[in-house]
């Protein structure tokens, strides 16, 4: 596939930065993010490219006093996807409850072997968003960990690498419901699902099931206790009526990230008007997440 390179400089710039203009690039079909001394490079397949739309971006960045400006290159023929298996990432720990790690460091399973109450989660490192290295995965993986899912069932929307649902699934959830509109992220949680859990006496068709599409996939489930999306507000605001449908009436719970603290109002109102109420609001930086029951 033929890519171009936006080569990305941030002012000022630091890490939440580039953390926001990433995941506003990611919006727009933006794969891969490197950083680099004065902010980041992005990379996107070239059918997918919209100068119009990541000009836009540019031009209504949500933090005051940032400027950004860019270079559209076009990088060599690679396999960008091979590029970062083999670099992967070092295992990330959150608040010594949850570890993430690739399976080419796993030798931090040693040093959490006999902590019992550590839940370590392996994945292969493909580009699925969802390591634990962003402030909403790291929200959502600490307050999941709290979380007694024993006998539960669970929607994992926009499942990237899977990790949330592996994660529900080691706090003795029933079942996990997962889905994905990239089929490489669906891909991804099926194979990462076999380097957490013995697929032979647990098979992923009953513990855990993955499904391609958006949340027109739910159509027809119901009684769920819990639903997870790690999300951008706008896709959150448009599947909220959806998200709704599948939970209980009573007892249930919405727990949302991937969004910024500037949007928190407009997802109160939303959930609010299916009859949820906000219990926890947690924030990191810019970067927001919300716990919603009814």
């Amino acid at each position: 596939m033929k890519y171009y390179e936006l080569e990305c400089t941030v002012t000022p710039c630091n890490d939440d930065n580039c953390d926001i203009l990433s995941a506003l690039l990611a919006d727009l079909g933006f794969e891969t993010f490197v950083p680099t001394d004065n902010g980041v490079k992005a990379y996107v397949q070239q059918t997918f490219f919209d100068e119009s739309a990541v000009d836009s971006i540019i031009d209504t960045f949500p933090i005051p006093g940032v400027s950004v400006s860019y270079e559209l290159n076009e990088p060599e023929d690679k396999d960008w996807n091979e590029t970062w298996e083999e670099q992967g990432f070092e295992p990330i720990v959150v608040e010594n409850k949850v570890v993430v790690c690739d399976t080419k460091h796993t030798d931090v399973l040693e040093e959490f072997s006999d902590k019992k109450d550590v839940r370590v989660i392996t994945i292969h490192p493909k580009q699925a968003f969802g390591t634990g290295s962003h402030q909403t995965t790291r929200m959502l993986l600490s307050t999941l960990y709290d979380i007694d899912l024993s006998g539960k069932c669970v929607v994992d929307a926009g499942c990237g690498t899977g990790i949330l649902g592996f994660l529900c699934l080691m706090n003795n959830a029933a079942k996990v419901l997962s889905y994905d509109i990239d089929e490489w992220s669906v891909n991804n949680t099926v194979h990462n699902y076999s380097l957490n859990f013995d697929a032979d006496s647990t098979p992923i068709t009953s513990a855990m099931e993955v499904r391609l599409g958006d949340s027109s996939c739910l159509a027809g489930e119901k009684d769920f206790d819990l639903l997870i999306a790690n999300i951008n507000r706008n896709i959150l605001l448009n599947d909220m009526d959806r998200f709704s449908s599948v939970l209980k009436k009573r007892g249930s719970s919405i727990l949302l990230s991937g969004f910024y603290v500037d949007d928190i109002p407009y997802l109160v109102e939303a959930t609010a008007k299916h009859g949820f109420t906000l219990q926890m609001k947690r924030t990191d930086n810019e970067w927001a997440m919300l716990m919603f029951t009814r």
